[in-house]
């Protein structure tokens, strides 16, 4: 998302620390190339103009100057008025209160709004052992309440069954009874959109408001619209009041001033955002880790609680036991590569790492694949388990019959075997140097060999 704008920020600091000492031109010249960035990324004028003048207060004190590293003390001024600017604490929903707790989501067509009701009760179902019942109140779009209900099998919770003409008021009445009824937790209100802002769409809203009470009012923008979703927050807020909003498609390619401009302009924290497609993919937003991303410091605790979610540890905790023996055959190559593809691919975990957020260029021109875990997977699972456990016996005929078992190509078969073996020799050579690290490595380079590594299409 804030690839772009990394990258800007990253040569500004470079300079300034290269720099040594600075005088205050040098960080007022910095400031300006700072301003043209934000407002590239399309951070809203006024935002900008605060931000900036924040940073060059404190960045042109003496304490500052004449330190030992200014330009760092720099980036750590912008790094602080990045997470003020983003909301500073990080702001969960809000559900405190005597069930059934409602959630009315509200946004405009398009934005991801029932997907996102799915997301965020399937968040609440497994992180918060919360019962959820999910109701669409969405009676004009074409098949909108069957949607919900599909989405509702997918991740295993109720959604409210559907009566043909009935309205949204009655709809969010008849699922607030149903909640009470039968023990729910909370209930999920997924309301109407429209293409734009009207007066029949918030007159809507304003009744089921005033219906149901909901402790949450949620909404839901397209993080890729950019300063359209600030403008489409403050109408929402200003006609029907929202509590917060939830940011999708955070992982597209946009330029990231909806995320920069919200909190800023209408006073109402990001409290989650999605970063793709999937129904499990969704995160707590904090102000602190994204300031970190943007800055190319890396999110390794997001990387590590994401881990910790989705790969199992039972499975992680054996595979590390065999490469401390130095054991690592292809079904061990196997689960490494089903675990790359829940944590978001190579890119989604390169992305999170410090350092190597200036090498998004490099990274974008490598054409890294994703798709390619599970071309490789077929491979293996086209092998027998003897050729799994043992790698070196596949000779030629072997290779053959395993690349047509898997639909690919002998040199496809070669590829994987070559990075099996590299990977083995790279764990040799890191246990080897034990905690010593590895020497002679910069920061954002990758440690030697890993370039080889990287899956590529």
């Amino acid at each position: 998302m804030f690839d772009s704008l990394s990258d800007r920020l990253g040569s500004i600091f470079d300079k300034l620390k290269g720099r040594g000492a600075l005088s205050e031109s040098d960080v007022g010249e910095a400031m300006r190339e700072i301003r043209v960035a934000l407002l590239e990324a399309d951070v809203a004028l006024p935002v900008v103009k605060d931000f900036i003048e924040r940073v060059k207060t404190k960045a042109v004190g003496r304490e500052v100057l004449k330190s030992v590293s200014p330009g760092q003390q720099v980036v750590k001024i912008v790094h602080d008025e990045l997470v003020e600017t983003l909301g500073g604490d990080v702001k969960d929903l809000e559900l405190t209160g005597v069930p059934p707790m409602v959630v009315m989501m509200v946004g405009l067509q398009g934005s991801g709004k029932t997907t996102s009701t799915a997301k965020i009760a399937k968040r609440l179902a497994e992180k918060s052992k919360y019962k959820v019942l999910m109701a669409s109140l969405d009676v004009a779009r074409p098949a909108a309440q069957e949607q919900l209900k599909v989405l509702g099998e997918q991740i295993g919770a109720p959604t409210l069954p559907i009566i043909p003409g009935q309205m949204p008021v009655d709809i969010a009445k008849r699922a607030l009874n149903a909640a009470t009824l039968q023990g729910f937790d909370v209930v999920m209100l997924d309301t109407a959109g429209r293409l734009h802002v009207d007066a029949s769409l918030m007159a809507e809203l304003q009744a089921v408001r005033a219906a149901t009470n909901p402790l949450e009012t949620l909404l839901v923008a397209d993080a890729l619209t950019g300063q359209d979703a600030v403008n489409v927050a403050r109408e929402f807020d200003e006609k029907i009041g929202i509590t917060g909003a939830m940011l999708t498609r955070m992982d597209g390619d946009g330029r990231g001033g909806a995320a920069l401009s919200l909190r800023a302009v209408t006073g109402k924290p990001i409290k989650l955002i999605g970063t793709g497609e999937k129904l499990n993919e969704i995160e707590g937003f904090h102000p602190e880790r994204v300031a970190g991303r943007i800055l190319g410091m890396g999110d390794v605790v997001s990387l590590v609680e994401k881990a910790a979610e989705t790969i199992e540890a039972e499975e992680a905790e054996a595979m590390a036991k065999r490469m401390a023996k130095g054991q690592f055959d292809l079904n061990d190559l196997k689960t490494q590569l089903g675990q790359m593809s829940k944590l978001g691919g190579m890119k989604g975990v390169l992305g999170m790492l410090p350092g190597l957020g200036k090498m998004t260029k490099q990274i974008n021109e490598a054409n890294l694949d994703d798709k390619i875990f599970k071309r490789q997977e077929a491979i293996i699972n086209s092998m027998t388990p003897k050729e799994r456990t043992n790698p070196k016996i596949i000779a030629a005929s072997r290779k053959k019959r395993i690349a047509a078992g898997a639909g690919m190509t002998v040199a496809d078969v070669n590829k994987l075997l070559k990075m099996h073996k590299d990977m083995g020799s790279m764990m040799k050579r890191m246990k080897k140097m034990g905690k010593k690290g590895m020497p002679g490595m910069m920061p954002g380079q990758l440690p030697p060999g890993m370039d080889k590594l990287i899956p590529r299409g």
